[in-house]
């Protein structure tokens, strides 16, 4: 029988089982926990073999099949766990925790397309889509809706729809069937949306509700009848060690992904971002006070440890300044900084690398000796023009002074601070090989997991 109304190569059906508990709905949040952990992993993986997908069908038009069954059994149990949850609970049969198809009231098919469009695979998630995702975002509240997990939808109208509907149920026993009808059609667009934009089919989503637990074409023969199910190749489903193959190639992946920007970002900043003498250097701000000093916030150093730990990674810190007049750069301990200016106005200066506005005023009455003069300093420089004080880090608490050299009020120059990093290279040249070689055992084990699963569909 038809019903003159086109299908759609997504089917999404479910069917309201009679007799609902009053009071499981209660607790189906903790019940569906496990899913939840399991599908958090799966859909890791969703979306590395859908970007592995993606230039597959760029390059050959075709949605290889062993990723295309995986990422469909991944939204057949992302659907399944929602329609047990709160995106419809229309059953309290828990869901089975498997990829392939199975006999449960909730069902989720995609006909495989046998050749996709190599242009189209450009424009439909990020542009084409657009309309459909601001449709369903008022569905599911907020537009986060392609991570979905099964588990609600953040106060959309599905979550407001359901929540009414087991209101219902607790005090009636029954299920409204004409909410149920309504949030099958809500849940059928987010789906056939989620498959559209994961790339599984060239037919744009049509604009239409199609209400009821059964596909339009579709006919139940009684309130017990079960939805009809497109035959699959898939139908043996993945076992649990090819899913733990693809997952853990997908976290390997992503991780490899993580490991070779950050080490070609490390590498780019070792080579272009020093200065003439290998320092890199923080923006030069310009500082200014009124006082007899500007001071930085204490720092703390702990340094003990091995060789790579002990100062090693940050190498040598330098402050360079820069002023018209003759200026004094000082580094010692916070406690003999604290001597020397004490009952000495100063400006307390948070950050050397941050605004110079940032800063407090510490109160005295009293004018300190030239700094030059005292012997405490770790490290100090001073002149006119452009110079720099050095200083290997050490173990304890520092603070950084600037001066003018006769140590006179009204203090100012343009400062910035930096290191030289010396093992920089090192570290990115690193990660890039470590984020190379994970990436190698991650493409084995998405291949092993796929072409193993592909052989399986041949022969079929």
């Amino acid at each position: 029988m038809s019903t003159g109304i086109s299908t759609y190569p997504v089917r999404i059906e479910g069917r309201l089982d009679p007799g609902l508990s009053r009071w499981l709905w209660l607790v189906k949040w903790l019940l569906v926990i496990p899913h939840y952990i399991v599908l958090a992993f799966l859909w890791i993986a969703f979306g590395v073999l859908s970007a592995v997908a993606f230039f597959a069908i760029l390059f050959t038009a075709r949605y290889p099949r062993g990723i295309f069954d995986f990422n469909v059994g991944v939204l057949r149990w992302t659907w399944r766990v929602g329609f047990y949850a709160f995106a419809a609970n229309g059953t309290d049969r828990y869901p089975p925790f498997t990829l392939a198809e199975r006999d449960y009231p909730a069902t989720f098919t995609v006909e495989y397309p046998e050749r996709l469009s190599r242009g189209l695979v450009l424009v439909k998630s990020w542009l084409l889509a657009i309309p459909h995702y601001l449709v369903v975002a008022f569905f599911v509240g907020g537009g986060t809706w392609l991570v979905w997990q099964g588990d609600g939808y953040g106060g959309g109208l599905i979550s407001i729809l359901v929540l009414i509907a087991v209101v219902v149920l607790l005090f009636t026993g029954r299920y409204p069937r004409t909410i149920f009808d309504f949030v099958l059609g809500l849940n059928r667009w987010v789906l056939r949306v989620a498959a559209y934009a994961a790339l599984m089919t060239d037919r744009y989503p049509p604009f239409r509700l199609d209400m009821g637990g059964n596909e339009p074409g579709t006919v139940a023969v009684g309130p017990e009848a079960r939805p009809p199910r497109a035959p699959s190749a898939e139908a043996g489903g993945w076992s649990a060690g090819r899913i733990l193959l693809v997952v853990f190639g997908s976290l390997a992946t992503v991780v490899a992904v993580a490991l070779l920007i950050g080490g070609g970002t490390v590498v780019a900043l070792d080579q272009t971002q020093r200065d003439g003498n290998g320092f890199m250097m923080s923006p030069t701000e310009g500082f200014s006070t009124a006082t007899y000093a500007l001071v930085s916030e204490q720092v703390e150093t702990a340094v003990e440890g091995p060789d790579w730990a002990a100062g090693e990674l940050l190498g040598t810190v330098q402050i360079r300044s820069e002023s018209t007049g003759p200026v004094f750069v000082g580094i010692a301990s916070a406690a003999e900084v604290a001597r020397y200016l004490e009952n000495v106005e100063y400006a307390e200066v948070r950050d050397l690398a941050a605004d110079p506005d940032e800063s407090a005023i510490r109160a005295g009455n009293s004018a300190p000796a030239a700094p030059a003069d005292q012997t405490f300093w770790a490290s100090s420089s001073q002149g006119k023009g452009e110079h720099a004080v050095r200083w290997e880090p050490s173990d304890g608490s520092w603070r950084v002074v600037v001066m003018n050299a006769d140590g006179s009020p009204g203090v100012r120059a343009d400062l910035s601070i930096g290191a030289d990093f010396p093992h920089l290279l090192s570290i990115g040249i690193g990660l890039l090989a470590g984020g190379g070689a994970l990436g190698a055992i991650g493409v084995a084990l998405l291949y092993l997991g796929v072409r193993r699963r592909n052989q399986r569909v041949a022969s079929a």
